[in-house]
């Protein structure tokens, strides 16, 4: 007697009770696992987050770029920038270290962020560019390698800023995080579910650590406005 036909490829449901405990097993222990590295950084950055008023003094901030629109900062990168200059005015920072993509030529974040943070009361002197943070993995290598950072206070929106502590201090440089305020609006939310899935490759960075897309030679911008500063 033939088979009636069925679907090339189609998943076959289990048909009995023992079947189903196991895929049910199965997707339980698949959840689990996805939830791990989400798991890790809540846990692992856990007294590591702060506020504005009471973010630590610190010589350097790290800001982490988030979009332009229209050639200025999206309103999630300005409220960051704001937090920034909000702590240099009130003396708890000397410098900003802005970090973002800058990988074409009609696409630059870091200068537009300085330009930001020049508007909003910060000194030019006292902001220095990283122009190849093109992940917060990069960003926070390329902070401790490149310009030398080793403790700094980090600002981002609250659905990223665990990410951001955990990968710095994976990458050798002590961090406390600043996490912004920001309307639950789409991107809010697309952000937030974006971080289940960012946590994973969080983990295997930290694990594994990596080398940023782009390196290059060691910068002394940071001690030099550092300096300037004293």
């Amino acid at each position: 007697m033939r088979r009636p036909w069925r679907v090339p490829g189609r998943p076959r449901l289990p048909r009995t009770r023992k079947g189903w405990r196991r895929l049910v097993q199965a997707v339980v222990a698949g959840c689990v696992l996805a939830l791990l590295p989400s798991t890790w950084l809540f846990v692992s950055t856990a007294d590591r987050l702060v506020g504005t008023a009471s973010a630590p003094r610190t010589d350097v901030a790290v800001v982490f770029g988030a979009g332009l629109w229209h050639g200025e900062p999206s309103p999630y990168l300005a409220h960051r920038l704001d937090a920034a200059a909000r702590l240099y005015r009130d003396g708890r920072i000397k410098v900003v270290l802005v970090t973002g993509d800058n990988s074409r030529e009609d696409y630059d974040e870091p200068d537009a962020m300085r330009a930001y943070l020049t508007r909003h009361g910060v000194p030019d002197g006292r902001i220095v560019s990283d122009y190849a943070g093109f992940d917060t993995w990069d960003s926070c290598v390329r902070a401790r390698k490149i310009f030398g950072v080793h403790r700094a206070v980090l600002i981002s929106q609250g659905f990223h800023i665990r990410r951001a502590v955990a990968l710095c201090e994976a990458a050798g440089i002590t961090s406390y995080g600043v996490g912004v305020e920001a309307k639950h609006d789409m991107t809010w939310y697309y952000g937030g579910a974006r971080e289940v899935l960012a946590a994973g490759k969080a983990a295997l960075d930290a694990a594994f650590e990596p080398d940023p897309r782009f390196l290059g030679p060691k910068e002394t911008a940071v001690a030099s406005a550092l300096a300037a500063a004293r």
